[in-house]
């Protein structure tokens, strides 16, 4: 029903921008989009997420005031700038896309990992930052 293709990423110094794309394939309704992100023995988080039908956009506090999340929804995709980066922002990033209104739950319910939802995952794209 969805297909995600992701793009970006890379290895960034500390302080380096990055910007990630994600295009979605799909002919059904998307209601929400996000980025999450998994670091190496953590769990995957929620970094932020817009809702497509009011453009309401939620950061997680690590990446207030550093990311931006932004949609072009004549190109059905996603975008994330990554500015200041730290370190810490090193992680496999994933896309995730609320396809149908999927689960019921708002597009910022970043519980279980996301799965709540978020019912179609990009392939991940790794982020590295070196101090």
């Amino acid at each position: 029903q969805a297909e995600i293709t992701q793009s970006g990423g890379g290895s960034v110094q500390a302080g380096g921008s990055l910007r990630l794309s994600c295009s979605v394939s799909t002919t059904a309704s998307r209601y929400c989009m996000a980025w999450f992100r998994q670091a190496p023995g953590k769990e995957r988080e929620g970094v932020a997420a817009v809702d497509t039908r009011s453009a309401e956009t939620y950061y997680a506090d690590s990446v207030r005031g550093r990311f931006t999340v932004s949609q072009d929804n004549a190109k059905n995709t996603l975008y994330l700038q990554m500015n200041d980066l730290k370190s810490e922002d090193t992680a496999l990033y994933y896309c995730a896309a609320n396809i149908a209104g999927y689960g019921g739950s708002s597009c910022f319910d970043f519980r279980n990992a996301g799965m709540r939802s978020y019912n179609y995952w990009g392939q991940g794209t790794q982020v590295t930052v070196s101090s």
